[in-house]
């Protein structure tokens, strides 16, 4: 099986958890996600098969979207509901005081990461070094960018966001953040994500839903192609002669005389509508270069 499903991750599963759900279902090793989520949050999580796992990093790589239910007047140690509580103070935030707040939150911006997430320190995820005591430093800043930031309620003491934002974005430093500048202190309630590149939650299926899909022969209504994941890349068709080069590994000469930059990326299909898969276009040799070849 090649593809990929869009489920709807459930509460208190890891990502990894429902990666063996799906190996068990489909009784198939090659299958991993594009994107992990907290084990609290829910929504949006891509699963790869086959020749889909190929493709994941691309998933990994796009633009998300989350609803987020940001909590003020409590900050915990994890920056979300399931930690230590540390401070606790009155809320008398309007929602303009908000309003105001959140255009310095847009655009690109160095991100601390919380101190308990899966980022590794000397091989050990600093949960775990967290959770074992001791002064722990916490993770450097990094570079991220939010798209958009909106208002969907707020009634004291909670405020629910829709935000759009790149790869690596941790909502729960945003609530952080967000109750530091408006005084309370804050943490992340509940999240949902809402997009994940091209997958949406309106298109998810949730895993009992997807058994019975295997059970009953309908899973082939939930299982988008690998290209799926690829959709903002450009495409082209190759003839029979460029198809043997890139399936050997070989480069590749197009008649066109469009401008690339190194790096770029391309989707490219047989004659027949056969994805074959990504080329990449190499400065030096002015060539396109097989990338990730998929010959299933």
């Amino acid at each position: 099986m090649d593809g990929i499903f869009n489920v709807n991750k459930a509460a208190n599963m890891t990502s990894h958890d429902v990666v063996a759900r799906v190996r068990r279902l489909v009784q198939q090793k090659r299958v991993g996600h594009a994107g992990t989520l907290d084990p609290a949050a829910t929504g949006v999580l891509p699963i790869c098969l086959g020749q889909a796992t190929r493709v994941a990093e691309y998933l990994s790589e796009g633009g998300k979207a989350y609803r987020a239910t940001i909590r003020f007047g409590c900050e915990t140690d994890t920056y979300d509901a399931d930690g230590r509580i540390l401070r606790e103070a009155p809320v008398a935030l309007v929602e303009e005081d908000i309003r105001a707040a959140l255009p310095a939150f847009l655009g690109p911006q160095l991100q601390v990461p919380p101190l308990y997430s899966a980022i590794k320190r000397n091989g050990q995820p600093l949960y775990k070094l967290a959770r074992a005591g001791g002064d722990v430093a916490p993770p450097p800043g990094r570079t991220v960018t939010i798209y958009a930031l909106e208002i969907v309620s707020y009634q004291l003491p909670d405020l629910v966001l829709d935000i759009e934002c790149s790869k690596g974005t941790y909502i729960r430093s945003l609530a952080f953040d967000l109750g530091q500048v408006l005084g309370p202190g804050a943490h992340l309630a509940s999240l949902i994500r809402t997009r994940s590149g091209p997958f949406t939650l309106s298109q998810s299926i949730h895993l009992e839903e997807l058994a019975q899909a295997l059970l009953d022969g309908s899973w082939e209504d939930y299982l988008y192609a690998p290209d799926e994941a690829l959709l903002d890349f450009d495409a082209a068709i190759v003839g029979e002669r460029n198809e043997w080069r890139l399936l050997h590994g070989l480069d590749l000469v197009f008649p066109e005389t469009a401008r690339h930059n190194a790096g770029d990326l391309l989707r490219t299909y047989a004659l027949d509508g056969r994805f074959l898969g990504i080329l990449r276009w190499e400065d030096e040799q002015r060539r396109w270069q097989p990338h990730k070849v998929l010959t299933g």
